[in-house]
């Protein structure tokens, strides 16, 4: 199935030839359902509104070409589509609002998960602080040795005199 950006993608002559080619491959889907070979009937409706996508393009194209409008009174879609063409064709890169609203969720994503990885890495670091506290917490509560308290009986006479 063919979407109308890829077909607006196409030159005239090329988009006639595939018309071409679109509607021998829907007569053989039609002989084939009349047949009883056709497997896929679904195929049928694609095929068909492939056909009619190109049509409604040629059928732009012809109207724009006979009004004689410039590039920027045809339709956007069309006129984004050999905005396009040109541009790949003199190696320019250019990106639509959609292409720019996908690489901004993209971003969006991936920050998402550096700030979640950050989260998990600062929730080590608090339980490495706690262990920390709990460990001169338990330094504090440790008893004291005994010092010895003639030493500081004399340390505190010499004071005295």
């Amino acid at each position: 199935m063919v979407t109308a950006a890829e077909i607006s993608d196409y030159d005239s002559e090329e988009l006639e030839t595939r018309l071409v080619e679109t509607r021998r491959e829907l007569f053989n889907l039609r002989f084939q359902l009349a047949t009883g070979q056709l497997d896929n009937f679904s195929r049928i409706s694609h095929v068909k509104k492939d056909v009619a996508r190109m049509m409604t393009e040629l059928r732009a194209r012809e109207i724009a070409e006979a009004e004689g409008l410039a590039e920027d009174a045809i339709p956007a879609h069309i006129a984004a589509a050999r905005q396009r063409t040109e541009d790949e064709a003199l190696g320019r890169t250019r990106t639509t609002a959609s292409e720019r609203r996908a690489a901004a969720r993209a971003e969006a994503a991936a920050e998402d998960e550096v700030d979640a990885e950050a989260d998990e890495d600062e929730v080590d670091e608090v339980d490495g602080e706690e262990a920390d506290a709990d460990a001169e917490t338990e330094a504090v509560d440790a008893p004291v040795a005994d010092v010895d308290d003639d030493a500081s009986d004399e340390n505190h006479d010499e004071e005295k005199a």
